[in-house]
């Protein structure tokens, strides 16, 4: 089967921004694109659906039918290398809470296609955080040798604050950089979706909803806590909701409330501190309302 590249469309929008991330390198990833869609096609058997692609930051993600399955194939950037792990994460989690994967190949992925106009954003924050700490507890299996542990943030904060002019308030960066260090080798050690939020939750026909985009990290499920707070934080209208949502995931999830505190802790001033760097002011805003709420001392 021969597939007719010539109806592939790279969207300017993704194509300007892999150049602007990567230079000349992302300007020939972009150029190969169609040829490299249309070698997949062929050796996968797949019908192309569409020739507008779908995208993010990382990666293009063509609608695609084989054998009356619609599927989905994802390619990402070279310079992206948590592609291979994704494709470790999934082939051990096998379907289980998460989409299914059909093949892989370095920087490409074919996926089941589930519904990307419909994610957890869809439903009421407490609908969701029900279905997002049932996924938490799914995805806890035995961790997988090769994947990388939880990172260690204690070494990076103190320059990080210092080089951005201290945003983050002394308190909440002592707090974090003391949790940090203990917290790293605390808890369960189990694979985990690091980047499990409302929006890596996809509706589904195999499954009602089944979490994308897995960044697997051997570590400890309390880790993931942090961004279901922030993430729908401009849904709670006041503190006591802040904290009455931090105690409905620790609860449905089955987690410790004190490392899953330390780990919200941690990751609101580490992604302060990210948000900051890119000058980004939601995120933050977010984080310090979640920080005043669960922190307040």
């Amino acid at each position: 089967m021969t597939a007719d590249v010539s109806r592939i469309v790279v969207p300017d929008k993704f194509a300007q921004w892999r150049v602007h991330v990567d230079g000349d390198d992302g300007r020939e990833w972009v150029a190969s694109l169609p040829s490299h869609a249309g070698r997949l096609l062929a050796e996968w058997h797949l019908t192309l659906d569409d020739a507008v692609p779908l995208y993010g930051a990382q990666a293009l993600v063509l609608l695609v039918t084989r054998d009356d399955r619609p599927l989905v194939l994802k390619l990402s950037a070279p310079q992206d290398a948590t592609t291979a792990q994704e494709a470790t994460g999934l082939r051990a989690w096998a379907g289980h809470g998460v989409v299914e994967l059909l093949e892989s190949e370095p920087g490409a992925l074919l996926l089941e296609r589930l519904d990307h106009t419909r994610s957890l954003h869809a439903l009421p924050v407490w609908e969701a955080a029900q279905v997002a700490a049932r996924l938490i507890r799914t995805l806890a299996i035995a961790p997988l040798p090769g994947v990388p542990a939880l990172p260690d943030i204690a070494a990076t904060l103190a320059e990080r604050q210092r080089r951005q002019g201290d945003p983050v308030p002394g308190r909440w960066l002592s707090k974090a950089r003391g949790y940090a260090v203990e917290l790293r080798a605390a808890g369960e050690n189990v694979l985990i979706h690091a980047d499990l939020h409302y929006g890596n939750v996809l509706a589904g026909a195999r499954h009602p909803w089944l979490a994308v985009d897995p960044r697997p990290l051997n570590g400890t499920p309390e880790y993931s806590i942090p961004e279901l707070m922030w993430n729908r934080a401009d849904d709670l209208q006041s503190a006591s909701e802040i904290r009455r949502l931090f105690a409905f995931l620790v609860e449905a999830a089955g987690l410790n409330p004190d490392l899953a505190r330390g780990w919200v802790v941690t990751r609101c001033v580490d992604y302060w501190l990210w948000g900051h760097e890119r000058g980004l002011t939601i995120d933050p805003a977010r984080c310090e309302r979640v920080l005043a709420a669960l922190a307040p001392g």
